[in-house]
């Protein structure tokens, strides 16, 4: 006689199906990167699994330099030689800035304390 699953019990998966594999993100929050192509350097803030942003957003990117959209997407208090911004960045856009150079995003406060080391470490909030 064959056994009836309760809810209890964990279904088997299938041979094969899987869910689909999500990324490990290269970067971390607190860590300086900077832009592949464009010239501007910033600090993670936010990270977003996969593309969380709008269409018209990514549509707004010339085709030949179009990231997919299946990979890590950063948030980014972002900086140029003339201005401080947020930047939204993908993963293959982005390589560790190893500069040492401080930054100076007139936020950087509300996210991070910096350390001894020159390291920003986010800063949590609790709400009372």
């Amino acid at each position: 006689m064959p056994r009836k699953q309760s809810a209890e019990t964990p279904r088997r998966r299938k041979r094969g199906s899987r869910a689909p594999a999500v990324r490990q993100a290269k970067y971390a929050v607190g860590q300086v990167v900077r832009h592949r192509i464009y010239a501007f350097r910033g600090v993670v803030f936010d990270i977003d699994p996969v593309f969380n942003n709008t269409e018209d957003w990514y549509l707004s990117i010339p085709v030949e330099n179009r990231p997919v959209k299946d990979q890590p997407f950063y948030h980014l208090l972002a900086e140029n030689s003339e201005t401080e911004y947020i930047a939204y960045v993908s993963e293959q856009n982005l390589l560790p800035d190893e500069s040492g150079e401080p930054l100076r995003h007139p936020q950087l406060d509300d996210y991070f304390v910096e350390d001894e080391n020159g390291r920003y470490r986010a800063v949590f909030i609790h709400p009372h």
